[in-house]
């Protein structure tokens, strides 16, 4: 099982953008029809157009403007993203979600004797948790981490076995 985020925001702010543009486009549209002062005058818009050129700095700018957001629009709907749920193996087609995944190996962590807190970042392929610890020397706490870390992957049983990498940070120092 592979879930892969929504592309929801890009969408949203396409449509909100576009939905903006026909509305101000139909507003003045319909202003001279109904007998009011339209927003902006037709004649100062087609004699703007008309008088610009392909080698004006102005339509060079507005046409790599619109090439630059429409290839940020194509690259977001191609590339994939972080997955939501990270697949687990087993005969079922199950999959663990990314908060909950954090929150078991932070569990197994704050278990280890010296550990205050512990923040856990999840990458493609690389766990990394960076433990603080209230005691002045910090040796072997980092080997405890990991291996706390590698019983509970063994127990969750990822389908794809990430890298651990532990950095211990000590509130006091040894002087």
């Amino acid at each position: 099982m592979k879930r892969r985020p929504r592309r929801s925001v890009p969408a949203t702010l396409t449509a909100v953008v576009l939905l903006a543009a026909c509305a101000f486009v139909a507003v003045a549209a319909i202003q001279p029809i109904v007998g009011e002062t339209p927003w902006v005058s037709y004649r100062s818009v087609a004699d703007a157009l008309h008088g610009a050129r392909w080698t004006d700095l102005v339509p060079a700018i507005a046409g790599g403007v619109a090439a630059l957001l429409g290839l940020v629009l194509l690259l977001t709907a191609i590339l994939p993203g972080k997955l939501t749920v990270l697949p687990l193996l087993g005969e079922l087609d199950s999959g663990a979600s990314r908060r909950s995944y954090r929150s078991t190996l932070r569990a197994a962590v704050s278990t280890v004797d010296g550990v205050s807190a512990a923040k856990v970042k999840l990458k493609r392929r690389k766990v990394s948790v960076k433990v603080t610890t209230g005691r002045t020397s910090t040796g072997g706490l980092a080997d405890a981490v990991r291996g706390a870390l590698e019983r509970r992957l063994d127990q969750i049983v990822p389908a794809v076995r990430p890298a651990v990498k532990v950095k211990v940070h000590a509130v006091r120092s040894a002087s």
